[in-house]
């Protein structure tokens, strides 16, 4: 007879509050907000209310149209996402250099190649 218990170990999820798409809590970037301002928190371990949003600049810009930061951390009035928006944008960029052009923005030798022919 079956426990019901599984061996696999849960991870725990969250919701992004850009998309409001729920993913696995390691794949999202932990928000606090310090002093009106939206700061990304890397490690998990600022204190306060947190939320949670997908390291993508789009992620960012739909939460900001949305409202959803001051909605989040229960607080009246806009919140500042200038600093939020520059560890993004610095994010993209250290990844477009570790793994080339971002997809379909360039075309590949073998591509170019086979056009030729």
């Amino acid at each position: 007879m079956a426990s019901g218990r599984t061996s696999d170990r849960v991870c725990p999820e969250r919701t992004c509050v850009g998309c409001r798409e729920r993913a696995a809590k390691n794949d999202l970037l932990r928000i606090v907000v310090i002093e009106e301002q939206c700061v990304p928190d890397q490690r998990g371990t600022l204190p306060g209310r947190g939320a949670y949003l997908h390291p993508a600049l789009n992620c960012l810009d739909l939460a900001v149209r949305r409202r959803a930061f001051p909605r989040a951390f229960r607080v009246q009035g806009p919140l500042d996402s200038a600093e939020l928006r520059r560890y993004l944008e610095q994010a993209a960029q250290q990844e477009e250099v570790r793994h080339g052009t971002p997809c379909g923005s360039g075309t590949s030798r073998v591509g170019s190649r086979s056009r030729l022919r």
